[in-house]
């Protein structure tokens, strides 16, 4: 399994956001976004992982880096969920490693885009159980959620911002906007906001990114260091 790239910040971390990449790509493809948010949030540790290279169906059997198999994209995305279980085990692993190294959990976000969306939206709801900042689902959806899904108080209490993209024909917004609808009708802190562009990611988005951030890092502050 290939390291996570961690990018340090210029202070002492107090805070930290795990970032999962999309099918095809690796831990690199968002180190551009990681830096330009670093900017901003300079306290604030990113850990960009690397998903395993395996073969992927609907790709003709072509082994790429990939954090589940999809088997057939319709009606819905039939996926290989024990892979996609095996990845989010590796999202509450890094998720413990930071929190045993003394990030307070509520400044911890998990962030990812497309099936690194599913991935951190299902380690989020649907298998870590403590304090978490917060999710960024970025142009995903949620394979595992259900109408009939219970949530603990802990979960519900997550903030959650879903962006996507009104012209996307990889991820349709309406797979999107059906995990918005899910978590809302259980109650979730969760914002929606689409923008003018197809299966990708704008400047504009990451702007809205480093605001709903900085908002929570600010209202669950670090506790202050003994000298």
């Amino acid at each position: 399994m290939t390291d996570p790239l961690i990018l340090q910040p210029t202070l002492d971390a107090d805070a930290c956001v795990i970032w999962l990449h999309g099918l095809g790509a690796d831990r690199y493809d968002f180190l551009p976004v990681a830096e330009a948010l670093q900017q901003q949030l300079p306290s604030t540790r990113f850990i960009l992982p690397q998903a395993p290279t395996q073969p992927v169906t609907i790709n003709g059997g072509y082994a790429m880096p990939s954090w589940y198999d999809i088997l057939a994209m319709s009606p819905a995305r039939a996926i290989n969920r024990e892979q996609l279980e095996a990845s989010a085990q590796q999202v509450i692993r890094l998720i413990e490693t930071q929190r045993d190294s003394g990030i307070d959990p509520a400044r911890i976000f998990l962030a990812g885009f497309s099936q690194g969306g599913a991935v951190v939206l299902h380690a989020a709801f649907l298998r870590w159980h403590g304090p978490l900042g917060g999710v960024i689902a970025l142009s995903t959806y949620a394979p595992t959620f259900s109408d009939a899904m219970q949530l603990t108080d802990s979960q519900k209490q997550l903030s959650v911002l879903c962006l996507h993209g009104r012209f996307d024909d990889v991820v349709l917004p309406t797979m999107g906007r059906a995990a918005y609808d899910q978590l809302a009708a259980c109650d979730v802190a969760v914002q929606w906001r689409d923008y003018p562009m197809a299966h990708e990611v704008l400047p504009e988005e990451i702007r809205d990114i480093a605001d709903w951030l900085a908002q929570r890092l600010t209202r669950f502050a670090a506790p202050s260091k003994l000298a």
